[in-house]
C-alpha cells in the first residue's frame, strides 16, 4: 500500500478512509504542521524527506513545484469533492494502477462529471 501525506487543506475524512483501506497516512494536523502558512516547497520536501505522497487540492501549485523538481516521494493532485469517500476510492484506484509506486509522479484525481 501506498504512504499520503495530506497537507493542510486536503480533506481529513478522505485520509481516514485510505488510512482504512490500508494505506500509511500522515495528516498536517498529526505532523504538527498546521496554521503555520508553511511554503509548498517545504511541504514536498517534508513529505519526500518522509517517503510519503504528497495529497494536496493545490493542483497549479504543485505541478509547478513538480515541473521545477520532478525527483520526490509522488504528488497526488486532486478536484475538491465533498464525498470524502468517492475521493479517497479515486485516490485508491489511481495508486492501484500505478503499483503504489508513486515515486516522481504527479497524479491528478478528478471528480466526475454530474449530470
Amino acid at each position: 500500500m501506498a504512504r499520503f501525506y495530506g497537507d493542510e487543506n486536503f480533506d481529513v475524512q478522505a485520509m481516514a478512509i485510505l488510512q482504512s483501506l490500508g494505506h500509511d497516512t500522515l495528516t498536517a494536523r498529526d505532523a504538527g504542521m498546521i496554521n503555520k502558512r508553511i511554503p509548498d516547497q517545504e511541504v514536498l520536501a517534508f513529505a519526500t524527506a518522509q517517503d510519503r505522497a504528497v495529497v494536496t487540492f493545490d493542483r497549479r501549485d504543485y505541478f509547478h513545484l513538480h515541473k521545477d523538481n520532478p525527483v520526490h516521494a509522488g504528488i497526488i493532485a486532486c478536484t475538491y469533492d465533498a464525498d470524502s469517500k468517492a475521493l479517497a476510492e479515486r485516490i485508491n484506484e489511481s495508486t492501484v494502477l500505478e503499483n503504489d509506486d508513486l515515486a516522481n509522479k504527479f497524479i491528478r484525481v478528478y471528480r466526475p462529471n454530474l449530470l
